[in-house]
């Protein structure tokens, strides 16, 4: 059965909402199937549902403070159609203390990289300095491409 917006709203649900409230932005993908979505997103890469609701087929995830919505697609918020992969164009990049552990996870359970981890430096501004990430690549169940990136620290420019 598919529920209308208003019964989709109000559908029960599990939590209480992400740690340190709301992000100012977060983004809310739709997705073919949400447990396929939930265990790469939370078993693979280490999010957990915040609160979600399970008969709307919504689940709101928290990683280290990056917010992020999975939404099993019901028409709602197209505005066109969706064809994968989806996400053309856009990646989302995630700060994570450590990539490691997610690479584990998707290493053994077969998961490709859309780019290897590598050593990534950014310069700010009109800063004479560089900021520097460990980097990797990959796209969720529907195609969206995700980069996670940790702190390797800053240099100086040309160094």
């Amino acid at each position: 059965m598919q529920l209308d917006q208003v019964q989709r709203n109000a559908a029960s649900g599990r939590g209480g909402g992400p740690q340190g409230g709301f992000n100012p932005l977060v983004p809310e993908l739709d997705v073919t199937d949400i447990e396929k979505s939930l265990w790469f997103w939370c078993d693979l890469l280490g999010f957990e549902v915040a609160y979600d609701r399970p008969k709307a087929k919504f689940a709101y995830l928290q990683r280290e403070g990056a917010q992020i919505m999975l939404c099993q697609i019901n028409g709602n918020w197209q505005t066109g159609t969706l064809e994968a992969p989806f996400g053309r164009g856009v990646n989302f990049q995630i700060a994570a203390r450590n990539l490691d552990p997610m690479l584990k996870a998707l290493a053994d359970a077969g998961w490709p990289l859309f780019r290897e981890p590598s050593e990534a430096w950014y310069r700010i501004g009109d800063q004479l300095m560089e900021n520097g990430s460990r980097e990797f690549l990959v796209q969720d169940p529907d195609g969206y491409l995700i980069r996670f990136a940790e702190s390797i620290g800053s240099r100086p420019i040309g160094d």
